[in-house]
């Protein structure tokens, strides 16, 4: 059977949002969820999410994080994931965080790190106050350059070594918990089978895949396992083995066997994606499906953005056919659109739906009152 890009492109939208769940089965589902601190109008965990779960209000994830069994760690790049995922992970032993580079922690840092884990261990959860109240390890520099708290830049450390646990948030605060040591794998064969199995998650997420951006996948999961870094190349080559694979007007394309390219249909919706929306989260992918450039902007001069500050991707249908800017002014949500060719769609069922897409908006952020176009 011969498959297109249109296939491809209703395919990549339809498997990923998904009819909505509990928030519990869509995090079982998606394995993995993005996380980032912007709130324009609300964070990305809560935007990716909003599509996802019934009824679901932004901050949900934050307040119900103690109960659904999932952690906080890096994946591809840092966000909430279950325990399961995380456990295939660890220990990372003697790893540094991605922004400090991969070498060994000196001896020095080793020992204050001991030392802090004790405190944790006698205190149970902590705030990063608390730690800095009693050890006072001043500041240090940052990975974007400014000046960090050293107390918050060692726990950070220590969360991604394993030793602590994210338990809570406290008004966006990392509240931490010394964690048990992870499992070592019992031999080569099972190290191996928790990298595929870590593959093989991270491409159930972002399915289908060119074959440049799986390998770029691929080479991100040295985030979550530093350790067995050097056995992704071949990890790669495995996973090309296991996925079904064609070649649409040039590019190779892959995505997990099991699952049915051509079947699905478009639905009849607009959608405000997040720039970390799994649908849009690859730059490369997203220009082959929708045939233009999608930048994320929030770290660009303001003279230099062209969409936007955090504009958010329009999804009509399956197409990504322009860009919104959101905010929340004086309990009302304001937008700003810009379109590929330059307006909306004549129809009206886009109109219905745009506004429907913008009064769940609306309910996801819990205001009242019409959007201020």
């Amino acid at each position: 059977m011969l498959i297109t890009l249109d296939d491809l492109r209703r395919f990549a939208v339809a498997r990923s949002l998904f009819k909505p769940t509990t928030l519990k089965r869509a995090l079982d589902r998606l394995g993995f969820v993005q996380a980032d601190p912007i709130r324009a109008p609300a964070r990305a965990q809560d935007l990716i999410l909003r599509h996802r779960v019934r009824n679901y209000h932004a901050g949900d994830l934050e307040r119900l994080y103690p109960k659904l069994g999932i952690e906080e760690d890096f994946f591809v790049v840092y966000g909430f994931l279950t325990k399961s995922i995380q456990a295939l992970m660890h220990p990372r032993a003697n790893a540094g965080v991605p922004a400090d580079g991969s070498s060994s922690w000196p001896a020095a840092r080793e020992k204050l790190a001991r030392l802090l884990l004790e405190f944790v261990r006698k205190h149970g959860a902590v705030h990063p106050r608390e730690v800095d109240s009693y050890f006072s390890h001043g500041t240090v520099k940052n990975y974007w350059g400014g000046s960090s708290n050293a107390t918050t830049h060692l726990l950070a450390a220590m969360h991604y070594r394993g030793m602590l646990r994210v338990v809570r948030r406290e008004s966006g605060v990392r509240i931490y918990a010394a964690q048990p040591d992870g499992v070592e794998p019992a031999n080569t064969a099972e190290r191996l089978a928790r990298v595929d199995a870590l593959v093989d998650v991270a491409v159930r997420i972002y399915a289908p895949l060119p074959g440049p951006c799986l390998s770029d996948l691929v080479r991100r999961l040295r985030f979550a396992v530093p350790q067995w870094r050097s056995e992704l190349k071949n990890a790669l080559k495995r996973v090309k083995q296991r996925l079904s694979h064609a070649r649409v007007d040039g590019v190779d394309w892959y995505w997990p066997a099991e699952e049915d390219v051509a079947r699905f249909a478009p639905p009849d919706t607009v959608r405000l994606l997040t720039p970390f929306d799994p649908v849009v989260w690859d730059r490369d992918r997203f220009e082959l499906l929708w045939g233009w450039l999608y930048r994320f902007e929030a770290y660009t001069p303001a003279p230099k953005r062209k969409l936007g500050y955090y504009a958010m991707p329009l999804l009509w249908r399956d197409r990504v056919i322009g860009w919104a800017n959101l905010s929340v002014e004086k309990g009302r949500l304001k937008s700003k659109f810009g379109y590929i060719d330059s307006r909306a769609p004549y129809e009206r069922s886009f109109k219905r739906e745009l506004e429907a897409e913008l009064d769940r908006m609306r309910s996801f952020l819990s205001i009242e009152g019409q959007t201020v176009l």
